[in-house]
């Protein structure tokens, strides 16, 4: 069975927070995809994102203050959402009424269960069961 592929999509301002998102995911067996860490620099950009998120089992979105208006992040959820993978969505300043309050929220986003930062354990669990599952499959 291929890895399990984990897309982390952040602000740049979330990247410390985004790159211990990471650490847990790969702790747990999966491989995490972030933008600082496995984009070379002088590197076609765009081209690695779109690589990556073609592969991914699943992705990751942190949403704060500061990624709510980052054009890369919610390209990264299209994207997502086109290809039908799950779209776990954390939250960091923000309450779930805050993020579904705002009018640009997709629908498909505004009736996904939240977790907030402090809550991503429970994601974790699962994901670790995921990548459990397919090595015995596999």
């Amino acid at each position: 069975m291929p890895e399990r592929l984990v897309f982390i999509s952040h602000a740049g301002e979330d990247t410390w927070i985004a790159k211990q998102i990471a650490r847990e995911v790969a702790d747990c067996g999966g491989r995490p995809f972030l933008d600082q860490a496995d984009i070379d620099i002088g590197a076609e950009f765009e081209d690695d994102i779109r690589s990556f998120l073609d592969q991914a089992h699943e992705l990751i979105v942190l949403f704060t203050p500061w990624s709510l208006d980052r054009p890369y992040v919610w390209a990264e959820i299209g994207a997502a959402w086109l290809r039908g993978i799950p779209i776990v969505v954390v939250l960091l300043g923000l309450t779930p009424a805050d993020f579904q309050s705002r009018p640009n929220t997709p629908v498909f986003l505004k009736k996904r269960d939240m977790l907030h930062l402090n809550q991503i354990d429970q994601y974790l669990d699962q994901l670790r069961e995921r990548v459990d599952g397919g090595r015995d499959n596999g």
